[in-house]
């Protein structure tokens, strides 16, 4: 049994910050790729940031220079610091990550509750 709990959505004034927070515990070997994901209303949810094992990250393009995702291996935790924040980054945001298992050396992908952003104009 794996959790991902993601903290530190809320609502923000455009140009504000906010740092999304996601730890994972329970049962698995080791954690690989770990990610952030947004999906506002009528929209499909989209990748946001991404990080690998080693430290290598992607963004969209709509989020470069103004996220930077980041991991700390030791606790098992994803980070998503929002800076510049704009209206249409108003979403709810998914943390996800991808778990080899503690057993049998499988990869699973789990998702996390999901955190609102809301950022006023």
């Amino acid at each position: 049994q794996v959790q991902l709990v993601e903290s530190g959505g809320g609502l923000v004034q455009a140009g504000g910050s906010l740092r999304l927070s996601c730890a994972a515990s329970g049962s698995f070997f080791s954690i690989n790729a770990m990610g952030w994901y947004r999906q506002a209303p009528g929209k499909q949810r989209e990748l946001v940031a991404a990080i690998t094992s080693g430290g290598s990250t992607n963004y969209a393009g709509s989020v470069k220079g103004r996220f930077t995702i980041s991991r700390d291996n030791a606790k098992n935790t994803v980070y998503l610091q929002m800076n510049n924040l704009k209206p249409e980054d108003t979403a709810v945001y998914y943390c996800n990550a991808h778990l080899v298992s503690s057993t049998g050396n499988y990869e699973y992908a789990y998702w996390g509750q999901g955190t609102q952003v809301t950022v006023s104009s």
